[in-house]
């Protein structure tokens, strides 16, 4: 498993500027992904998915701390316990709602960070260039010399175990990409005439970046950056499982696998059990973030 290679990118002057005459007449961001089903019933079931684990408390049949000595490694379908239970005889759909709470967010966060991030070094290095494009950029090149896998590895045994320290982790793992195509966005754009009629204004630096490259660049990024949520979901899950995120007896998905491994041949299904919402967050993330890239596509008509 590994982060979506960034990729050169064509942005033509027109879809820079946001005004060219192929733009008028065409259907909106919006029009356009709503005409995708598959993305459609994929943001639906995502959004369900998110709804269920924020109203944990509500959606939860039970504690995802409450143990049952007497109910311990149920199978699926049992009386009182839908997916199980665990070891411990903790509910397994109680402490799914619950860990999703932390694997959504271990998943989304770094996502929003690296593109933050990295937008903004890859704007300011395509902007200024010279030394400053060269700084970044090498900076960049080193970071990505590393599998992204074993790099967030480091990191997090680095900072030691924790939610938080996860984040961080893939963070500084997502960041390279996004900035290199920023980077990229960013240089051509600043040779378009409004570029030039904007600084024989008289703005200069922040002002100009704020106001007209931001949004001039932003499609490039954000449609990479919503292509790694899915692989960024299994990457946390992959911490968690190794022990670098949350710690017991917290609930998480990754961190259940491990805690259910070892009653794998006694009761496989039950073991499998969190494996599935990691698969299924990961593949409704690829469809929307595959529609999403296709939509901020300016080649796409």
């Amino acid at each position: 498993m590994s982060l979506p290679t960034p990729l050169p990118i064509e942005v033509r002057p027109q879809e820079l500027e946001g005004r060219g005459p192929e733009a008028r007449g065409r259907p909106s961001l919006i029009s356009k992904f709503r005409r995708d089903r598959v993305a459609m019933g994929a943001l639906v079931l995502l959004a369900l998915m998110i709804a269920v684990c924020i109203a944990a408390p509500l959606t939860a049949p039970y504690s995802p701390y409450a143990t049952d000595p007497a109910h311990v490694l149920e199978s699926p379908f049992s009386p009182g316990h839908l997916l199980g239970t665990d070891g411990e005889g903790r509910d397994i759909l109680s402490r799914l709602i619950w860990g999703g709470r932390t694997s959504l967010l271990t998943g989304v966060s770094p996502v929003a960070i690296g593109l933050l991030v990295g937008g903004l070094l890859g704007m300011v290095a395509g902007y200024y260039g010279g030394i400053i494009k060269t700084f970044v950029m090498r900076a960049m090149d080193i970071l990505l010399a590393f599998p992204a896998v074993l790099l967030a590895i480091a990191i997090a045994m680095t900072l030691g175990p924790g939610t938080a320290h996860v984040i961080i982790a893939l963070s500084v793992v997502l960041v390279p990409g996004v900035a290199r195509i920023a980077e990229t966005a960013t240089t051509t754009a600043c040779s378009q005439e409004y570029m030039e009629a904007a600084r024989a204004s008289g703005a200069r630096g922040w002002s100009i970046m704020r106001l007209q490259l931001t949004r001039n660049v932003a499609s490039p990024p954000l449609a990479y950056s919503f292509s790694t949520i899915g692989p960024v979901i299994v990457f946390a899950a992959g911490l968690n499982y190794l022990g670098l995120g949350v710690q017991p007896p917290a609930a998480e998905w990754g961190s259940m696998l491990y805690n259910l491994q070892q009653s794998l041949l006694e009761v496989p299904l039950t073991s499998m059990m969190p494996g599935f919402p990691i698969a299924i967050a990961a593949l409704l993330f690829d469809l929307i973030g595959n529609a999403v890239r296709d939509v901020l596509d300016p080649r796409q008509v």
